[in-house]
């Protein structure tokens, strides 16, 4: 049987996973409703965060053609997770480029676009959603066309495939014109231009044994596990291997199980040949960019680099009054040990436990750290951690930051809010194009200037924004910059917040908390646009008497709360704030509840 190995890429939300879905469905892998993205946060968010595997059989044994056996890489779109895109497409032989028939090419399409022919891959484009009303695949082909001429390539790869489709409805077409009722055509095309995935020796022609993880799993029986890639030979259950790190050290260890995927299962197998992606474990020091062998003498394949962190923030455990009332795990050491199993999956991330007080957690970006939060959060952690900073470095003695290309489409006369409020945040305006009255603007900004901006832009935009960047390089450090910080409005008491006192204080500011819920001395319940922090409260009630006077019992109508969330908090806090996150709410507070212990606080960083 023939193997055929592919990813899907695509800028975030162009429809990847829904691509994926109606793929596994028309081939009897899936059932009806089930889904690539299975994690309860990717199913809220509409996104996928983690990538997966699966495989498919096209075509039906029934149909009296040869099977061939189609693995499949569903990849991430969101920039925070660019990581995983890079490591995947070193696997495979050939990427479907998803884009979005109104939008277009988008920042990350560039990003996975560049690595996939840096890499040599002939890419299959996908024009997707043409049954939007405002689709225009014509002009998105156009726009796809320029951007692989932008990005230097060659003949082969310029002289692309496209399928046209509607990955909801599982069609897919070579021409627009063509009548389909399924997604057949695409089929064809990967058989056809997809090339068969037989030894495809790195380094060497090697003829024995050369495999190389791309990703990682854990399970809590087996232990790490690997999903690897076989460049060369067999790989069999309970063989005796050879792991060459890239630092040149080798270790010998031995294949407890083997696993290839079937459909959203995965299936235990004896031996896994050349070509194929499996899932092994016993090896329990297995990681991405190793090479495994069945000898000592079968040289390592180049290493996959993973992408270095760009923010930082620090994580304590929860000492607000509220702390350990609904919590399951509270301690230092649960958070140590949740945050150390974390590590084995999830390469993109780096902890620093040398710290007694604290310990600091690198990421891609603040949605990157969001979700692991959330998914701590939702499993009974109670912990606080510390505002997000940027990471800077020094090259040859300047100061290095990260910068990222932003894609901003906004109604055209939004637009000039937008530019005005990124400029102060020193971006540089790049390229700027209107279209039926809607504007597209290019920058290029520091990653500094984008946090705490999102929240911003949304205002600026009245929510008909929509805003995207990508990490870009570790550049000059752009200087000072302007935030416009909102001020806090803090409880002065504890106790339960009272409609009649919330009704004063929502003429002040935003309130982020409701009546009758529980608040202590030092938490923002709130912000103020103008002046310096405001110490309120909010447990105070109408004082009664026997008299009555006219006006004075008008009814009380509360704005809505703006809930906080993760990602809501880390953009809005303040350096002197910590996020206190349980499975029962997210809250702002001081780092030091009182104003006597925040005095004291100033006076000593005096």
């Amino acid at each position: 049987m023939e193997i055929r190995n592919i990813a899907i890429i695509a800028h975030v939300d162009h429809g990847k996973t829904t691509l994926t879905d109606a793929l596994m469905r028309q081939t009897g892998a899936a059932a009806e409703g089930v889904s690539m993205d299975s994690n309860a946060l990717e199913l809220e968010r509409g996104i996928t965060i983690y990538s997966k595997n699966t495989s498919i059989f096209y075509p039906s044994a029934s149909s009296g053609r040869p099977v061939t056996k189609i693995n499949i890489v569903d990849t991430p779109g969101h920039s925070d997770f660019g990581s995983e895109v890079e490591r995947v497409l070193r696997s495979i032989d050939t990427v479907l480029l998803v884009v979005d028939a109104q939008e277009g090419p988008m920042p990350q399409t560039r990003f996975v676009l560049k690595k996939s022919l840096e890499l040599g891959l002939k890419p299959i484009v996908v024009i997707n959603k043409i049954d939007k009303s405002a689709a225009r695949p014509e002009v998105a082909h156009e726009a796809v066309l320029e951007l692989f001429l932008e990005l230097g390539a060659n003949n082969e790869q310029i002289d692309f495939p496209t399928v046209y489709a509607i990955g909801r409805e599982g069609i897919a077409k070579k021409k627009l014109t063509d009548e389909s009722k399924d997604l057949t055509p695409l089929l064809d095309t990967i058989l056809e231009h997809v090339p068969p995935a037989s030894a495809k020796a790195v380094a060497g022609k090697a003829t024995e044994l050369q495999a190389q993880p791309f990703n990682l799993a854990y399970d809590n029986f087996l232990g790490r596990l690997a999903i690897v890639r076989i460049y060369a030979g067999t790989l069999k259950d309970g063989q005796k291997v050879f792991v060459k790190k890239p630092t040149g050290e080798t270790y010998a260890g031995k294949i407890s199980k083997l696993y290839t995927f079937e459909g959203l299962k995965r299936k235990g197998v004896t031996e896994v040949v050349s070509g194929d992606i499996c899932m092994l474990a016993g090896l329990p020091q297995i990681y991405i960019g190793d090479t495994i062998t069945a000898s000592e003498d079968v040289p390592a394949l180049p290493a996959i680099s993973v992408d270095e962190p760009t923010i930082s923030l620090n994580l304590v455990v929860n000492d607000s009054p509220f702390a350990g009332r609904v919590g399951k795990f509270v301690t230092s050491r649960q958070i140590r040990e949740r945050l150390e199993r974390e590590l084995e999956v999830n390469v993109g991330l780096k902890v620093d436990f040398s710290s007694g007080e604290f310990i600091t957690i690198y990421g891609r970006g603040e949605l990157h750290i969001a979700i692991l939060l959330e998914n701590m959060r939702r499993e009974g952690f109670e912990l606080q951690v510390s505002q997000p900073h940027v990471l800077e470095k020094i090259e040859n003695g300047k100061k290095l930051e990260p910068f990222e290309e932003i894609l901003v489409d906004v109604p055209e006369q939004m637009s000039g809010a937008v530019i005005s409020k990124l400029t102060e945040r020193r971006a540089s305006l790049l390229d700027m194009k209107t279209v039926d009255g809607q504007t597209r603007i290019t920058f290029e900004a520091p990653t500094r200037g984008l946090l705490g901006y999102r929240n911003q832009f949304v205002i600026d935009t009245k929510g008909l924004g929509i805003l995207s960047s990508r990490f870009t390089a570790f550049k000059p450090h752009a200087g000072e910059m302007k935030h416009e910080k909102s001020s806090s409005m803090i409880s002065m008491e504890s106790g339960k917040a009272l409609a009649f006192s919330l009704n004063n204080l929502q003429d002040r500011g935003v309130l982020y908390i409701g009546p009758a819920e529980e608040v202590y001395i030092g938490q923002v319940i709130g912000n103020t646009s103008k002046g310096e922090d405001l110490y309120v409260n909010p447990t105070k009630g109408k004082q009664l008497s026997n008299m009555r006077a006219s006006g004075s019992d008008e009814g009380i109508y509360l704005t809505p709360a703006y809930k906080l969330d993760i990602e809501r908090a880390m953009e809005i806090m303040s350096d002197d704030e910590y996020i206190e996150i349980t499975p029962a709410a997210v809250r702002l507070r001081k780092i030091h509840l009182t104003q006597i212990e925040r005095s004291k606080a100033q006076r000593k960083a005096v």
